[in-house]
């Protein structure tokens, strides 16, 4: 769909940016007439080490690029606390005239369809959820395909054969996340056990930090952790548990959506630096988000498509991190085989029997 022309310019001189009921203005301000482009978050935060910090460093990446300042005319954020301040979150950025407005995770969705439909002369994008609407475009990502890779090298990494996923919120997404895993799991280990349990929120890593304690006490040495800030406090219990032991008994976590080696970062009890990131499934969100502000800019804004990038379109893949020699080389021989479709990666866990 053609960009229609631009709609009138900015006047105000500060940029706001709702963060629950706290308010932060920014005085700086771009050229009106910008193509500006503005996020709101799910939860977790704009910081979240996934989906939404991912999304937030293409717009900053989209910005720095075309000379644009965070505040109006350029880019900027809106931090949705609670799953019900998106769709208002949403409602401040069109009202601020921003140009371009991206919405992530299922989450926002049903928001985004409502005030999508309401305002045809603002142009959206919605990561992982779908807007049927000729005025926004769906973002997806194959992220079954790796999480199919983080299992094989899972499994191939893993001493005790017991692996686990801990997931945020049940969903859609959730459910490929999972599904890959456990197919990629099983495949590489049939005699594997496959563990999975869901904390049901994306935002409290105490949570994450309890249920991940619980696997690693049961013989879990792998966790895949798809649950945004929960997942922090899987990292935080893996470091807590490898603090107290060598490197050779260490347990693994892999991160999600973006490279969380660093997060992996610890020292062992005798002193012995070393990291337990076995792997991250990414999903390049910033690209994405790049490729479509970039669109839109010149005029050539995909409204009312969806478009999905997997493995093919280099939309996802797996990180290196610390995973051995023999997990990496499985990991990139699988890689091979889904891309020359020998490898059909499921997408509904229930379906991935064990």
């Amino acid at each position: 769909m053609k960009r229609s022309t631009l709609v009138g310019a900015v006047v105000a001189a500060v940029a706001v940016i709702g963060i629950g009921a706290a308010v932060i203005t920014n005085n700086q301000a771009s050229k009106k007439g910008a193509y500006s482009v503005a996020l709101v978050t799910s939860t977790g935060g704009v910081d979240d080490k996934s989906f939404n910090q991912s999304a937030w460093a293409g717009i900053k990446k989209y910005g720095e690029q075309n000379g644009l300042k965070q505040g109006v005319n350029g880019y900027s954020y809106f931090v949705s606390n609670d799953s019900s301040e998106i769709k208002s979150n949403l409602q401040q950025a069109v009202k601020a005239n921003y140009k371009l407005v991206v919405g992530i995770s299922f989450m926002g969705g049903p928001a985004m369809k409502q005030v999508a439909k309401a305002n045809p002369k603002t142009q959206f994008a919605m990561v992982e959820a779908e807007v049927p609407y000729k005025n926004a475009v769906s973002i997806m990502f194959k992220s079954e395909q790796s999480s199919y890779l983080a299992g094989v090298a899972a499994a191939t990494a893993s001493k005790t054969g017991k692996i686990g996923f801990v997931g945020g919120v049940k969903g859609e997404v959730l459910n490929h996340f999972e599904a890959g895993f456990k197919a990629g799991v099983l495949a590489t280990n049939p005699k594997a056990t496959f563990v999975s349990q869901y904390a049901n929120t994306f935002t409290d890593a105490a949570k994450g930090k309890t249920i991940a304690a619980a696997m690693y006490a049961s013989g879990v040495d792998v966790i895949f952790q798809a649950a945004g800030a929960t997942g922090n406090g899987v990292f935080a219990e893996a470091k807590a548990e490898n603090q107290a032991t060598t490197a050779d008994k260490k347990v693994w976590v892999v991160g999600v959506d973006m490279d969380q080696k660093a997060a992996g970062n610890y020292t062992t009890k005798d002193g012995q630096k070393s990291n337990f990131t076995l792997t991250s499934a990414i999903k390049r969100v910033d690209n994405a988000v790049v490729l479509v502000a970039n669109q839109g800019k010149k005029g050539n804004f995909p409204g009312g498509k969806t478009v999905t990038y997997g493995l093919k379109e280099k939309g996802v893949d797996i990180a290196r991190d610390s995973m051995p020699d023999n997990a990496w080389q499985a990991a990139q021989k699988a890689k091979q085989q889904i891309l020359a479709g020998k490898i059909s990666v499921p997408t509904d866990p229930t379906k991935v029997k064990q």
